[in-house]
């Protein structure tokens, strides 16, 4: 079995990141992962309640939390330790998830434990699985634990949507209202009863509307990719950390240079020493100050680890000190005076504008990428899913989400039009997020890294601590903006609870209602069932045996296609499946039949089910299984039926059909560059001429093909001529009398989201006019 191979292994020709690609990564992740971090100071000490700065040497303390937790939390935790516990250079805490489910097993992901024997291939060496800890065996084998650990994923995954809504409203927000104190200082009138009109009508009309306009055209630009958006906003992210870090060393110089003992930890002895209520409240707002760590593990598959860390040491992490410190010095010094000029502040207001805008965009990221995992580990609706890279397979566009994100976070602006409020609820989601992160960490440096327990229970209580005392302090203002968040959290996590849960009975379902590949090949050889021209797609989820709306579907009509395919997506915990790795193919039945199945392996980065060419791969990689079923060495037996992973490089002879195009010409382009155009992005797809069916013909010379393979290859030809139809099951849920609330309730979730959210054949790119839907009653 081949290594384990990252995206880039066959999504792009670099094969090793080399020092120049590094450095344009690095640049990019500038405007995409770093905005956010870079534009926290338009509000950290904003959200601290003016009535805390007590006396000048409250800035100190400030400050030593600020930086203390920036080089805890953000150096040491994320840029040390979690961006080294990549998924094959996925981060996130889904790909967390996916590490504990291959090496902890305690997956809860729809998968028939028989089609386990099918579907998994281990990439771990030898000597991990020659010893098993006590550890590993308790979590193994104790259900309730498999349950922890999705909830846990799944709730890492609900505060970086919620993130996603909140950092844009407060970043726009924080700017505009800058703007707001840049134009209430110019003089418009010289009557001073004017003057204050003026000045009344500018605060209440100007930061809401110009925050609401800025969101909506960042949402726009979202479709052009964080590709080309890197490279828009980078520049101005470069110019904002040079203009705050000069700001910085001048009020330090000028307005206190001691403000750099404050790194001393003593000064955070004497904030706990007079400790209050209020004052332990405030430590929420700092929190804020490390908001956008976490997008530098979420946002890794569309960089690299090394890119991500060269940016933050040689300059997110000293310009954000140098900032911080800049601005308690200037806190401590004239807390309510104004001693810059007039043109440094325009100046500032500007470019904060800019840098607000680009400083939601790392959220944002991160949050296409959490759905687009969420979606091939079956919790999460369907919704479209565009790839806007060709090179970088990470890179993703979700419109729905996108709007649903705009749409939510334009409602908290205006609903709350208050910085302080939704950086209580923003501080929430960023600290609690962190904790799952920590929580699922350590139990990764134990079951995956096999590190000892001392090790782990050292890692989630050094760093679980702190960001349970800032989660504490987060949760004082639950009535001041943080009840909104919980909203938010109880909305998602209801939508992804009830999906996975209808998706998993609806698996179960059909397992247990599935019949044997022997009625349908009884059926077909001894029971009068006819067979008809053309090729048949039955789409199922179980990868053994006969879907029941299938088998419903002839005890009705009693008549199927010439050819039968049986095709079955599955998905494996991981980012990406290879395409030699890809496709499962069998056969069903006797050769004479002309029954085949086919199981589609694919990780939780990959995207194959929208590609227009997907038939045509299907069928090609038949003929290759018709032309080596004999011969092959690694073939996979189970009790039914026997497969064989085809793809790249399994025929020696060349290619058993010859797909013929448009033009008449042939065409000897291999398995992997027809899987390697599944990354094609679908907007360009769209603005493209439909593409003609493509014909398929038999090698001119090819004295070593048996008679029976060439009459079998022949058949197929034949039936793709006839034309092509799809089965697909159309499932109602529901539910028994006697089930309590919390069943009737998911399933009532599951059955809005599925009649109300895209069809599976659109998902599938299937004609309407080929398709049959069957419809099946499930009772669960």
């Amino acid at each position: 079995m081949d290594p384990p191979l990252s995206p880039g292994t066959y999504t792009s020709p670099i094969k090793k990141e080399t020092w120049m690609h590094t450095v344009l990564l690095s640049f990019q992740s500038l405007g995409v992962v770093y905005g956010r971090l870079s534009t926290a100071p338009l509000y950290v000490f904003s959200s601290i309640p003016r009535e805390e700065f007590k006396s000048d040497e409250s800035a100190y303390e400030y400050l030593s939390f600020i930086f203390w937790t920036l080089t805890v939390v953000s150096l040491v935790k994320y840029a040390i330790i979690v961006l080294r516990a990549d998924d094959d250079g996925e981060g996130g805490t889904f790909a967390l998830y996916s590490l504990l489910c291959r090496h902890g097993k305690v997956g809860l992901l729809p998968n028939d434990k028989r089609d386990n024997n099918i579907m998994q291939y281990d990439h771990e060496c030898p000597t991990r699985s020659k010893l098993e800890s006590r550890a590993r065996r308790a979590i193994t084998n104790h259900k309730s634990s498999h349950y922890l650990m999705l909830f846990l994923a799944l709730l890492g995954s609900c505060m970086i949507i919620a993130d996603a809504v909140l950092t844009p409203a407060i970043s726009v927000l924080s700017a505009s209202s800058s703007l707001r104190r840049s134009l209430t200082d110019i003089k418009y009138s010289s009557s001073h009863e004017k003057e204050q009109s003026i000045s009344r009508d500018i605060k209440r009309y100007v930061p809401v509307p110009v925050a609401c306009a800025i969101l909506v055209c960042l949402f726009t630009v979202q479709r052009y990719g964080s590709h080309r958006i890197g490279f828009i906003f980078a520049p101005i992210v470069i110019v904002w950390l040079v203009f705050i870090s000069g700001m910085g060393v001048f009020n330090i110089v000028r307005y206190d240079p001691h403000i750099i003992y404050a790194i001393s930890p003593k000064y955070i002895y004497k904030f706990f020493k007079s400790i209050s209520l209020n004052s332990w409240r405030s430590l929420g707002g700092l929190t804020l100050c490390v908001a956008g760590s976490e997008a530098m593990f979420a946002d890794l598959g569309h960089f690299s680890a090394k890119s991500i860390k060269m940016t933050f040491f040689c300059l997110i992490y000293p310009a954000l000190i140098l900032c911080y410190a800049g601005q308690a010095a200037f806190i401590s010094h004239v807390l309510s005076k104004n001693n810059t000029s007039e043109r440094v502040h325009h100046v500032y207001t500007v470019l904060a504008l800019f840098a607000a805008a680009i400083g939601s965009q790392a959220t944002i990221t991160a949050c296409f990428s959490i759905v687009n995992q969420c979606l091939a580990l079956c919790c999460f609706p369907r919704v479209k899913v565009i790839h806007t890279s060709d090179t970088i397979h990470g890179q993703v566009y979700i419109p729905d989400v996108n709007w649903i994100v705009m749409v939510l976070s334009l409602g908290v602006t205006i609903g709350f039009h208050d910085t302080t409020r939704i950086g209580n609820a923003l501080g929430t989601a960023v600290v609690s997020n962190m904790l799952v992160t920590t929580c699922l960490m350590s139990l990764v440096i134990a079951l995956y890294w096999e590190k000892s327990l001392l090790v782990s229970a050292c890692f989630l209580l050094f760093f679980g601590s702190i960001e349970a005392m800032y989660l504490s302090s987060n949760i004082l203002n639950f009535h001041k903006g943080v009840w909104y968040l919980a909203v938010l959290l109880v909305l998602s996590l209801t939508i992804m609870v009830s999906w996975h849960y209808g998706t998993l009975k609806k698996y179960q379902f059909d397992l247990e209602n599935k019949v044997s590949t022997e009625w349908l090949t009884d059926l077909s050889s001894g029971l009068g069932a006819s067979r008809v021209p053309g090729i048949g797609f039955v789409y199922t989820d179980i990868a053994t045996g006969i879907p029941a709306f299938f088998s419903h579907f002839i005890t009705n009509v009693p008549a199927f296609h010439q050819v039968l395919i049986f095709v079955s997506f599955k998905s494996l915990p991981e980012p990406f499946v290879h395409p030699s790795r890809r496709y499962l193919i069998g056969r069903v039945g006797p050769r004479d039949n002309r029954i085949y199945r086919c199981i589609v392996r694919y990780g939780y980065r990959d995207h194959i089910r929208d590609t227009g060419d997907f038939e045509e791969q299907i069928i090609r990689f038949i003929g290759e299984f018709i032309s080596v079923e004999e011969p092959d060495t690694e073939s996979l037996v189970t009790l039914e039926e026997r497969m064989i992973v085809v793809g790249v490089g399994k025929q020696p002879e060349g290619d058993a059909l010859i797909p013929l195009h448009d033009n008449g010409g042939t065409s000897s382009t291999n398995a992997a560059t027809q899987t390697n155009a599944s990354s094609t992005d679908d907007a360009k797809e769209k603005g493209k001429k439909k593409k003609k069916k493509v014909r398929f013909m038999l090698p001119d010379h090819s004295p070593q093909m048996r008679p029976s393979v060439r009459e079998e290859l022949n058949a197929l030809i034949e039936a793709r001529e006839s034309g092509t139809a799809y089965f697909l099951g159309q499932s109602h849920l529901v539910v028994r009398n006697d089930s309590d609330f919390l069943k009737r309730f998911l399933v009532t979730v599951y059955v809005f989201l599925d009649k109300n959210g895209r069809e599976p054949h659109v998902a599938l790119n299937i004609p309407h006019a080929a398709l049959v839907e069957v419809g099946m009653v499930y009772t669960i």
